[in-house]
């Protein structure tokens, strides 16, 4: 049976590597105070729901709040389906009826291939039964 290997410690140059990547104080304490300012310019319901890790929601002019309501969803969705439909690349007129009229044919060639088939093996089974 083998023996179990233990790992050797790590070079210094990895370790180095690692602290390199970290970021430096100064950038993350500006990063904070960004982040802290955009907090305070925030009505207050807003800043509480964020000190609570919560989403904020939106508010009224009146001061409500609400949740998205459906059509809001809907009316958002079908905004994204036009600005998609937009990039679609529409065959011609030209190209659809070439098409069409492809699939018509190979379909009606494959119907009597099919329909062939079929008369000859019920006509063999027939022979055989006989």
């Amino acid at each position: 049976m083998g023996r179990l290997r233990r790992k050797k410690p790590g070079s210094t140059k990895k370790k180095k590597q690692k602290d390199a990547r970290k970021p430096d104080n100064r950038k993350l304490a500006l990063r904070q105070e960004k982040a802290t300012a955009s907090v305070q310019e925030m009505p207050v319901r807003n800043r509480e729901a964020l000190s609570r890790n919560e989403t904020p929601k939106a508010i009224t002019p009146s001061g409500r709040t609400f949740q998205p309501a459906f059509w809001i969803k809907t009316t958002q969705f079908l905004r994204e389906v036009k600005v998609e439909l937009k990039k679609v690349t529409w065959p011609s007129r030209k190209e659809t009826l070439a098409s069409t009229a492809v699939v018509i044919i190979l379909v009606v060639i494959i119907s009597v291939f099919l329909g062939l088939v079929d008369v000859g093996l019920s006509s063999l089974i027939r022979f055989v039964l006989r």
